[in-house]
C-alpha cells in the first residue's frame, strides 16, 4: 500500500500545514525512541499485573518487528490486527509501523464474513488475532480465508493455538534482523474501516503526520502530560481508543489497559492504577452511574474524564461531574476520518463542558451548512463540515467515496447535524447518514439488510435505529414478507449467525410491514418506518 494508492482529500496545501507547525516529520517509532532515550525506566504500559517500561516496550517492539520481517512483511504491506486492548496490541502497532508497514484494525466482534471482506479489500498480508474470542474460533476461521486469498498469507494467534497458524510468542521472539530505516512521516501507517462490510468499504488511510499532530496539539489543549495515567473504556480497534493511545505515547505518559469494558473492572482499574485521565462513551458513564461505581473516593485520582462516541445527555455529564472530587468532565467529537475534531477544554465553564462538544481542535475549522449549501448563522441547525490538519488522506480504493466526501473548498461532509454558537462551540443534534450508533460503536447496516433480504420469503428489509436509554441507539429490522410467510426475530438471528455477521450489528427488534415506503426511484424511506411494538 503506497501513498499513490489513494486520491488524497482536497485538504489544501500540505506545505502550509508543515509551515504553520501543524504537521511534523515524526513517526510512532520516533516517539518511542525519544522516550526510551530520555526515560528508559519509566512505566509505559500497565495491564493487569504486568508493567512495561519504555525500554522494555522498545525491546518487544523490535523483536516482533524482526519476526514480522521474517514472515516477509515489508514496507507498504498491510497487517490486520484483531486484538483487545492489550500489550500485544500496542507492541504490534509499534512493530508494524517500525518496518514501514500499515496496520489495519478489525473489531473483535467481527467474524469470517467481515474479516474476509475487509482483509481482501485492504490487501492485508498477515492477520494477528486471538485464537478464540468468546465462543468464536477466530484463528481457525481466518485460516479458511488464507486458503483462497491471493493476499492474506499468514495468521498469527495470541493466547492459544490453531493448527496451521503461527503463535504470537514465537513470532515475537525473533530479534536480530535489520529493521531497516525508520519510515517517513508521509508514508501510510494506518487504515481504519468506518462502516463494516458494505459492498464498497470505506477504509480511511492516513499517515503519521495527520493523527500524531492531532494528538500533539490536543495533549496541550486537554492538559495531558507525562505524569498522566490514561485509561480508555473504548477498544483500540476504534479511532477513539487509538486517540487516547496516541495522546499518552506522545507525551510519554502511562497507558493503563483494560481488555474490555466491564463496569466493576473499569472502576477497579481506576483505583489500582490511579488513573488520571479517562476516555469513555455515554453508555460507559451510564453503566457506572447505575451501578453506583462512580464514588468520589474511588475516582479521586481522576483529573479529566472525556465523554465521546455519541450524543451525551446533559444529565449524564452532570451526574458524572457530581461524583468527581478532583476532576472535570469534557466532551469530544471525532470520526475515523478526522480523529479528534472538536472538544471542550478544562478551562471552559460547566455549562459549556456538559452541554456542548466545544470548539474545533487546533488546525481544524468547523462550519454548519444549510440546505442551500451555504454556511448557516450561529445557532442554526445544519450539516456539520470540517477541514484542516487532522483530516485523513483519503479512502483506500474507493474513488466514489472520495468524490462524495468533500464539498467545495475542501470541507469534509461529516454526515452529522449540529449547530455552532457565537463562540464556536458545537452541539450535535443528529445525523444525516443511515449509520447506527450503538453505544458509541458506529456501523452501517447495509450488509445486515442484504443478508436478511436473502432469506426465503423476505421481499425487502430495512434496518433503522431506535432510541435506547443506555446505548443511545439499537437496531430494528423492518421486514416485508411474502404471502402467508411467518418470521420471528430468533429465526433472523440464526440466519445472521450462519452468515457470519457480527453480533453487535444484529437487530434487537423486528417489525413486519405490509409494504415498504418507497421513493419514486424505489429507495426505502427509512424515516417513514415507525416502531409499533412495545
Amino acid at each position: 500500500m503506497r501513498k499513490g494508492d489513494i486520491r488524497p482529500f482536497p485538504r489544501g496545501v500540505p506545505e502550509r500545514l508543515k509551515r504553520d507547525g501543524l504537521w511534523r516529520d515524526e513517526t510512532l517509532a520516533d516517539l518511542l525512541a525519544r522516550h526510551t532515550a530520555k526515560q528508559p525506566n519509566k512505566t509505559a504500559i500497565l495491564s493487569g499485573p504486568d508493567r512495561l517500561t519504555y525500554s522494555e516496550l522498545d525491546r518487544r517492539m523490535r523483536s516482533l518487528a524482526s519476526g514480522l520481517k521474517g514472515l516477509g512483511v515489508r514496507a507498504g504491506d498491510v497487517v490486520a490486527v484483531q486484538l483487545p486492548n492489550s500489550i500485544e496490541f500496542v507492541v504490534a502497532y509499534l512493530a508494524i509501523n517500525r518496518i514501514g508497514a500499515v496496520m489495519q484494525t478489525l473489531h473483535l466482534p467481527y467474524r469470517i464474513a467481515e474479516i474476509e471482506n475487509l482483509t481482501e479489500h485492504s490487501q492485508a498480508k498477515a492477520l494477528i488475532c486471538l485464537q478464540k474470542y468468546r465462543d468464536y474460533p477466530i484463528g481457525e476461521q481466518a485460516l479458511k480465508i488464507v486458503e483462497k486469498s491471493k493476499t492474506l498469507k499468514q495468521v498469527v494467534v495470541v493466547a492459544g493455538e490453531a493448527p496451521g497458524a503461527l503463535r504470537f510468542g514465537d513470532v515475537a521472539n525473533a530479534a536480530g534482523r535489520d529493521l531497516g530505516p525508520v519510515p517517513r512521516a508521509d508514508e501510510p501507517s494506518l487504515v481504519l474501516y468506518t462502516s463494516g462490510t458494505t459492498a464498497s468499504p470505506k477504509g480511511v488511510l492516513t499517515d503519521h503526520r495527520v493523527f500524531l499532530s492531532n494528538a500533539r496539539l490536543s495533549a496541550i489543549e486537554l492538559g495531558i502530560t507525562a505524569s498522566d495515567i490514561v485509561l480508555n473504556a473504548a477498544p483500540f480497534t476504534h479511532l477513539y481508543g487509538l486517540f487516547s493511545l496516541h495522546l499518552g505515547l506522545y507525551v510519554g505518559g502511562i497507558a493503563s489497559l483494560l481488555p474490555a469494558f466491564v463496569p466493576q473492572e473499569f472502576a477497579q482499574a481506576v483505583v489500582k492504577t490511579h488513573a488520571t485521565v479517562l476516555f469513555t462513551a455515554p453508555a460507559h458513564c451510564s453503566a457506572l452511574l447505575r451501578a453506583k461505581l462512580l464514588e468520589p473516593t474511588a475516582f479521586q485520582s481522576v483529573r479529566t474524564l472525556v465523554i465521546s462516541g455519541s450524543i451525551c445527555p446533559p444529565d449524564i455529564a452532570d451526574g458524572v461531574a457530581a461524583q468527581l472530587k478532583n476532576g472535570k468532565v469534557l466532551q469530544l467529537w471525532g470520526m475515523t476520518e478526522i480523529q479528534a475534531g472538536a472538544y471542550t477544554r478544562p478551562g471552559d465553564p460547566p455549562e459549556i463542558r456538559h452541554r456542548t462538544i466545544g470548539r474545533a481542535s487546533p488546525g481544524n475549522e468547523l462550519r454548519i451548512v444549510g440546505d442551500d449549501g451555504k454556511p448557516a448563522a450561529a445557532g442554526t441547525e445544519g450539516e456539520l463540515q470540517i477541514r484542516g490538519a487532522s483530516v485523513a488522506s483519503g479512502y483506500f480504493a474507493n474513488d466514489e467515496a472520495n468524490k462524495a466526501a468533500f464539498a467545495e473548498g475542501g470541507w469534509f461532509r461529516s454526515g452529522d447535524l449540529g449547530k455552532l454558537d457565537a463562540q464556536g462551540n458545537l452541539t450535535i443534534t443528529g445525523r444525516l447518514k443511515d449509520v447506527i450508533n450503538r453505544g458509541g460503536v458506529k456501523f452501517n447496516p447495509a450488509d445486515v439488510e442484504a443478508a436478511i433480504a436473502k432469506m426465503a420469503g423476505v421481499q425487502a428489509c430495512a434496518i433503522v435505529p431506535y432510541k435506547d436509554a443506555v446505548l443511545g441507539e439499537k437496531a430494528c429490522a423492518f421486514v416485508q414478507l411474502g404471502t402467508n410467510v411467518k418470521m420471528t426475530l430468533d429465526v433472523i438471528l440464526q440466519h445472521l449467525e450462519h452468515a457470519g455477521i457480527a453480533k453487535n450489528k444484529w437487530p434487537e427488534r423486528l417489525e413486519i410491514v405490509g409494504q415498504m415506503p418507497l421513493t419514486p426511484t424505489n429507495k426505502v424511506i427509512k424515516s417513514a418506518l415507525k416502531i409499533t411494538t412495545g
